[in-house]
């Protein structure tokens, strides 16, 4: 199986908190509302058949079936998705979720999916490429697949490491493995060898004295990818 246990566990510890936009989870709350509007620019979610790969505790998931797509969330923590389940069950926003690997899922559901999602949980797999030829093979022809992870280079290692874990502690310490960040030039070589045309790069910056996220060109730290398989 494509997964690292140690990371497994260290989410699956924390899964009560997911929801907690004051818990370590933080992060993540705010820089959902970008991802998601970018997201939605490219390719409209209402009434879209859209899959979230790595899913966690569902807030991107979750927000997208607000926007009307019929979503489906899978991760491979237990507990992330009884959380996710539950929350679901709460706001009355139907998702369904599934414990299951990206490449299982593939296996039983190609072609199936006008969008998918795959966002910050490549650093976190022993085979992103794994992860990103099973995203192509879930997607219909024409759909689209949106990636997001960390740069690797000095100063992602000095913003989103000692930064974000140590000095700022926006995250807790020993969230992110550095060997595994991958850069921009790695990720696009990965896309193409899975048959996925890239369409935008996209960088994704904090401010920690205003504490705001924003989009722009800066894809030394944070960065997302915005792809579509040919038809």
């Amino acid at each position: 199986m494509n997964a690292d246990q140690t990371e497994l566990d260290k989410f699956s510890a924390l899964a009560h908190r997911w929801w907690d936009p004051t818990s370590e989870f933080k992060p993540l709350h705010a820089i959902n509302p970008l991802r998601l509007d970018w997201i939605n620019q490219h390719i409209g979610l209402e009434g879209k058949r859209v899959l979230d790969v790595g899913c966690g505790g569902g807030i991107l998931a979750e927000s997208m079936a607000k926007m009307g797509a019929k979503t489906k969330g899978i991760d491979l923590s237990k507990k992330a998705l009884q959380v996710a389940e539950l929350h679901s069950l709460e706001t009355s926003v139907p998702v369904d979720y599934e414990l299951i690997s990206a490449e299982d899922l593939a296996q039983r559901e190609a072609g199936q999916y006008d969008v998918v999602t795959c966002m910050e949980m490549l650093e976190h797999v022993p085979d992103p490429m794994s992860i990103i030829q099973a995203c192509s093979t879930l997607v219909k022809p024409g759909g689209h697949i949106f990636f997001s992870t960390l740069n690797r280079n000095p100063k992602s290692y000095l913003f989103a490491i000692i930064g974000a874990e140590y000095v700022l502690r926006l995250l807790p310490k020993g969230t992110h493995d550095y060997k595994k960040f991958i850069k921009p030039s790695e990720l696009s070589q990965f896309i193409r060898q899975a048959g996925l045309q890239m369409n935008e790069l996209m960088g994704m910056t904090y401010n920690p004295f205003t504490e705001v996220y924003s989009l722009g060109r800066d894809t030394d730290v944070n960065y997302m990818i915005a792809t579509s398989k040919n038809t």
